[in-house]
């Protein structure tokens, strides 16, 4: 069933059994996740959102649009979804989509019976664990020139900060045009995105008091912000399993989904055995 109204996340959902619910990256939607829902549904009832501003669903609200957003934003979309999932559900999350995961798992630990994360950007560790670090430095800088440059219109720059940070020097322009035309035009809200990673207050001692399973994914050729806060996930986590994947990179669930997803399906099948 799909579901979509002014005011409601747009939803995919496929297959019966314990519920999965997956959240996705930035400059991306519930689409990122079609292979992960035609693999696990056989087993698993998964719910696949789009988020604010994303796919089908409802932009930021106005006031937001500043660059003021909040993931607590994120949350209110998603009341609808989280109801339906039932009283305990397993959440994935990528990138942007994996903080908010955290996020959830934070205000509903009780309800997360397990928690996959691919390369959460909880940049917000970063600076605690070292202000002014060099990492959380060149993030900040990103997210500053792509922003700029989609408050200016040139969303196509936009686009190009963002793809070459995340996914390597020259690879905007590697991609199709009709993909970039995608990604520049989802690059809107990049103000808003990087101020609610940004204002995320969680701590490493909120995170490590949680206690439901979790499976840590990343790439091993991934941006250093990105590997640090896998680094720092790992020392509130000792007891999580952790898996750097050999050539992929950040948007490793988007370019090599058949091989994070077998991990996914492992993970999850191990937890429901």
């Amino acid at each position: 069933m799909n579901e979509s109204t002014p005011d409601r996340a747009f939803v995919r959902e496929a297959g019966s059994g314990p519920t999965l619910l997956c959240l996705h990256s930035n400059a991306s939607s519930s689409t990122q996740w079609r292979a992960l829902m035609e693999l696990l549904s056989p087993r698993f009832r998964v719910l696949a959102p789009d988020q604010l501003g994303a796919g089908r669903s409802p932009p930021w609200p106005a006031a937001r649009r500043d660059g003021a957003g909040r993931l607590d934003d994120e949350v209110a979309l998603l009341a609808p979804v989280l109801a339906s999932a039932g009283p305990r559900f397993h959440l994935l999350g990528h990138s942007y989509g994996g903080a908010l995961a955290l996020h959830l798992a934070l205000a509903m630990p009780e309800r997360v019976a397990s928690l996959a994360l691919y390369e959460p950007t909880m940049f917000g560790l970063l600076e605690q664990a070292q202000p002014g670090g060099v990492a959380a430095a060149a993030i900040a800088r990103t997210a500053e020139a792509a922003a700029q440059a989609a408050a200016r219109g040139d969303l196509d720059a936009a686009g190009r900060h963002f793809i070459d940070y995340w996914m390597g020097a020259g690879s905007w322009l590697l991609m199709p045009a009709e993909r970039r035309a995608t990604v520049a035009d989802a690059m809107r809200p990049i103000a808003t995105w990087a101020a609610a990673l940004f204002a995320e207050a969680a701590t490493l001692q909120d995170l490590a008091r949680l206690h439901m399973p979790v499976l840590l994914l990343g790439g091993a050729t991934s941006p250093a912000s990105a590997q640090e806060v896998l680094r720092l996930l790992r020392q509130a986590w000792p007891q999580a399993q952790s898996v750097l994947l050999p050539g992929l990179g950040h948007m490793g669930p988007v370019t090599h989904a058949a091989q994070v997803n077998r991990e996914v399906e492992r993970f999850l099948l191990a937890q429901t055995a």
